[in-house]
């Protein structure tokens, strides 16, 4: 197990020495290959049950030949021209491997007449699938001269005994034509893959390259005390959105520190007054120069997940447009949408940049909303050996909340909740109502080593961790204490040394006939 960590660490380890376009190279490599694959599959499929029906359907007309002439013509001088006849096919047609005319009295097998290529018997099981289902069977057989398909057809004669037509067909060359459309598809994709990948590279430096390299010169700058310079890119996508948000962030940094600047040459006439106010802008400053990184984090970020989410949107959605797929993966391929929608529109607001959007409430049932989410995490908790458990009160009410938002709340409770158990361990989500305070109470809870009790009252402080590996750190409580103010709840933590952690969220409840409505104008839009 350890050694099995060890190795895992280190493919971490070296996936994030990789630059993003070699990542974007990676992840577009194996996506286009695994969606030539299985369309190659299918393709070959196709094809191989286009050929075997086919031989089939020759072989039906022939043993369909063989059992009219048998019935019109039983006599011991008819079947001697049918067995001639039956000869002179068999040598004609290279392909034609046998045909054998037999009948099955009291259960023995008789033969009547027959040619053939290769000695053959047919199967007991075949033979007693076609008498019990009445019905034409088709089999695949291994001959002496290479493989072979093989038709039995049952019918009765005018003494109402059960007689057989078996024909044999060699398959090689249904092989040899599958064989040259492996290679041909096999060629057309390596060359498909390797034209979209030259197609690529200039569009990463034209869409991602350049773009990123204005955006991380001008925070650089920034960073240096060069508050004066701003992102000069005036795109109405991604790009401009952040460039749009930095320079906002710039233009209150600078305001802050003019107004602090104010306030230092008038602290010898107020000082009590203006010590006040420089704290308070002091604390506004640092907390801006923390977003200032964050722009710079968030630029990587951008940069890292734009353009994959894209692929991965795209490339779901393609697979979507087959109505082939089982219920379940057809599920999940929605919920890859669903969720690369998500996370795009994550991307796009850059809510520690600048003012978030309004929030957009709806009526969602709770199992709905776990439903959605819990899915996302279970690769993550079936890699580290964590059991998940799932408690929901039947009575529980449907909540007015932001689809997207609480989406982003659970997945940063639940991630806290595995990095506290590296060793494995247990999750559980419990929701039930809570009539007294007429909310909806849900709960994430963990058996891992808990939180002491000093730093209880630091965890939601934004960029407070106790995590010394670098990146960004100490949102995730943060995030969810404001999407729970957002829809007017409240947060509680509950913690002791070595007995877990539980993490409370309390939603109040709509109104009751409110939200019968609200689910039935759900369920009414789904089933359109």
């Amino acid at each position: 197990m350890k050694t099995l960590r060890n190795i895992f660490s280190k493919a971490i380890e070296r996936s994030a020495n990789l630059t993003v376009r070699t990542r974007l190279t990676i992840l577009t490599i194996l996506g286009l290959a695994a969606a030539m694959a299985i369309w190659g599959v299918i393709q070959l499929r196709a094809l191989d049950e286009i050929l075997v029906e086919q031989q089939v359907k020759r072989l039906y007309d022939l043993a369909e030949t063989v059992s009219t002439y048998y019935q019109h013509f039983p006599t011991g001088r008819g079947l001697s021209a049918l067995d001639e006849a039956m000869e002179d096919h068999v040598k004609t047609d290279i392909r034609l491997a046998r045909i054998d005319l037999f009948s099955i009295i009291n259960g023995e097998l008789e033969y009547i007449v027959g040619a053939g290529r290769v000695p053959y018997e047919w199967p007991e099981k075949v033979i007693s699938s076609a008498i019990e289902k009445s019905k034409t069977q088709r089999i695949e057989i291994d001959t002496d001269s290479g493989p072979a398909l093989g038709l039995l057809y049952p019918f009765l004669s005018e003494r109402e005994s059960q007689i057989f037509v078996g024909v044999i067909v060699f398959s090689q060359t249904r092989l040899e034509i599958l064989s040259r459309a492996k290679r041909l598809l096999l060629f057309s994709s390596v060359g498909l893959l390797i034209a979209i990948l030259l197609m690529l590279a200039p569009s990463y430096r034209w869409l991602i390259g350049r773009p990123l390299k204005v955006i991380i010169e001008t925070i650089d700058e920034f960073r240096k005390g060069k508050y004066v310079r701003r992102i000069p890119i005036a795109r109405q996508d991604e790009w401009g959105q952040l460039s749009n948000h930095f320079n906002v962030m710039a233009d209150e940094i600078e305001q802050v520190l003019a107004r602090d600047r104010e306030l230092h040459r008038h602290l010898e006439e107020r000082v009590q007054e203006a010590t006040h106010k420089v704290v308070q802008l002091q604390k506004q400053v640092t907390q801006l120069q923390q977003l200032t990184a964050l722009g710079y984090l968030t630029a990587s970020m951008a940069h890292d997940l734009g353009t994959p989410l894209h692929s991965i949107a795209g490339l779901s959605k393609l697979l979507l447009e087959h109505d082939t797929w089982p219920p379940d993966v057809a599920r999940k391929l929605e919920l890859i949408v669903q969720q690369t929608q998500r996370l795009n529109t994550v991307i796009q607001n850059v809510r520690h940049a600048t003012r978030l959007p309004e929030p957009h409430f709806e009526a969602i049932s709770v199992p709905d909303l776990l439903n959605e989410t819990l899915p996302l995490v279970e690769p993550l908790m079936q890699k580290s050996g964590i059991q998940l458990m799932v408690n929901i009160n039947e009575n529980i009410p449907v909540l007015h909340i932001d689809r997207y938002r609480m989406q982003t709340a659970l997945l940063n409770l639940i991630q806290n909740a595995l990095e506290a158990l590296p060793d494995g361990g247990k999750i559980t989500i419990t929701a039930a109502p809570v009539p007294q305070t007429q909310t909806v109470s849900i709960i994430v809870e963990d058996n891992g080593p808990g939180i002491p009790l000093e730093l209880i009252e630091r965890v939601f402080e934004p960029f407070f961790s106790t995590h010394t590996d670098e990146g960004l750190r100490g949102l995730g409580l943060a995030i969810v204490q404001d999407i729970v103010k957002i829809h007017g709840g409240r947060i509680e933590i509950k913690s002791r040394p070595d007995e877990g952690t539980h993490v409370i969220l309390h939603f109040p409840v709509i109104d009751t006939t409110l939200s019968a409505e609200a689910a039935q104008d759900s369920s009414h839009s789904r089933n359109l």
